[in-house]
Parts: C-alpha cells; structure tokens; sequence
C-alpha cells in the first residue's frame, strides 16, 4: 500500500512512501510532517492573517484523520487536505468572528507589505488560482480542478490575477520573480503548526462532542414525539368560543298575587281526584 504526498515545486512529480508497515497514525504522522509546514505558510498568502492560517491546516487535518481510511486511499492525499484548508481558509463566515473582525499587522518590510496587499485585493478564486500556479506550482489543469473551474476559466484567472500583481508590484510583472516573492513573502513570517499528536487528539474530541451531541438531539427528538403522540386529542373537538351577552331579551318577571276566581280554582283541582273523573260503566239488565 503507498500513499502520495505532493511536492510542492513547478514540476508536477509524486512521491511514493511505503506504508505496508505503517499504522494509521504514524501515516498521518508522516503527512503532517511533509504538508503541514508549507500548507501553513500558502494559506497565508490567501488570508494574510496568521491564526487563521494555522487554525485552517489545523481544521483540515483534523477532518483528515475523522476520515482516514478515505483520505489514506486518495490518489493525492495532500491535494486533499490542501483543498479542505483552502475552502476553510476562504470561507466568508470568518468575518463575522469577533477575533477576525480587525487586520492582524502587516509584514515589517515594504516590499511584503506591498505583495500581501496586492494579494489580498484579488478576489478569493484569482488568489487561490494564482497561489496554486505561482506558488504550490501545480500545473494549470491541475490548478483548474482544485479550483473547480474549466482549463481557459482557470487560465483567464491567472492572467487577470497577474496583471492586477504587476499593477500594485511593478516588478513583479515576471512570473518567475512572483514566484520567488511569493516564496519569501510566505518564508519570512514565523508559522508554526501544532504537533500531529495534538491535532489527532482534538480531531477525536470533536467526533465525540459531535457524536454526543447527535444521540442527545436524536433522543430529544424522540422523547417529544412519543410524548406528543400519548397527549395528542385522538379525535377532532371544536374549540368553544368565549360567552357574550345576548341583547334584546325581556326580563324574567315574578308572578303576581291570585285572584279570588284563581283561589277558587286551585283548590277545586287540589281536592279533585287524582286519576281523573270517574269512568261511566253500563248497567247490568
């Protein structure tokens, strides 16, 4: 079994390193140590903030290893977590995160200062595009499909994203000084990424914690229906409206003193018989 790291130079050449003998962790271990110090460095030049440089290798690492078995088979298991950092790294949501509302300070030498500039006012697909080409030194079809993008697409990207570059940084008009600069420019700042233990370690943790969270929200989820399902009314009953006042109804009134013909009347029926008059019967002959 061989897994692929890709180098990161103008030549598009792989590297093959027998794993037949490696666990799943001193794999990991292995690329981490190949990618992880240049992953680090290019993802700056996309964002020009460090933390965010780190914490999106960090990021895509961590998702790497939840996944291993799929990324260790990957034909380009570095082009995978590079991929995965850059969309992290890009993503727009970051703006809205108190800790990278304000810019982080800008390299000491003008020169750097004038390239990240430069860099940065390129939209996010012509940086990546430029950073893939100029930068990692992937070929154009290569660039094209990590970008998502058709061949001439990714190479009218490139071109605007070099004339842009050249406008703010005249000197870097050639393609081999962008590359060079480019190169020191990601060289003179001090990036370091975390240990791979340390990565394993909080990738693991965020499976739990999501797992966890996942059976929590799967029982809340059934605890409501069954509860829903045992109180539900098993049959339609109309709502009863509120009471309002009836208007135009007579009053309820008492009844008034008898007369002496009612008086009269009342105790006749009182002392009649109950059954009725008597029933009229024929004679015997």
């Amino acid at each position: 079994m061989y897994f692929f790291v890709r180098r990161a130079s103008t030549t598009d050449r792989h590297e093959a390193v027998p794993a037949g003998e490696l666990t799943p962790a001193q794999a990991f271990d292995a690329l981490y140590a190949f990618c992880a110090p240049a992953l680090v460095r290019q993802t700056y030049l996309l964002t020009g903030r460090r933390e965010l440089a780190r914490e999106s290798v960090e990021r895509a690492f961590q998702l790497a290893w939840q996944q291993w078995p799929e990324v260790a088979q990957d034909r380009d298991p570095a082009g995978w977590v590079r991929a995965t950092a850059y969309e992290y790294a890009l993503s727009p949501w970051h703006q809205f995160r108190p800790r990278y509302r304000h810019p982080e300070p800008p390299p000491a030498g003008a020169a750097d200062r004038a390239l990240l500039h430069a860099l940065l006012r390129l939209p996010p697909s012509y940086r990546r595009t430029l950073v893939l080409y100029d930068g990692v030194g992937l070929g154009l079809p290569e660039t094209a499909a990590e970008t998502e993008a058709s061949t001439p697409a990714a190479a009218n990207r490139l071109t605007h994203a070099r004339a842009a570059v050249a406008a703010g940084v005249p000197e870097l008009s050639d393609p081999a000084a962008l590359h060079r600069r480019l190169a020191e420019l990601a060289s003179t700042e001090r990036l370091r990424a975390a240990k791979p233990t340390t990565v394993r370690t909080i990738g693991e943790q965020r499976t739990r914690f999501w797992t966890r969270a996942a059976i929590a929200f799967t029982v809340a989820i059934i605890g409501a229906t069954s509860l829903t399902l045992r109180t539900a009314p098993t049959q339609y009953e109309a709502p009863i409206g509120p009471a309002q006042a009836i208007q135009g109804v007579p009053p309820r009134t008492a009844l008034g003193p008898l007369s002496s013909a009612e008086q009269q009347l009342r105790a006749k029926l009182r002392t009649a018989s109950a059954g009725g008059p008597e029933r009229v019967l024929p004679l015997p002959r």
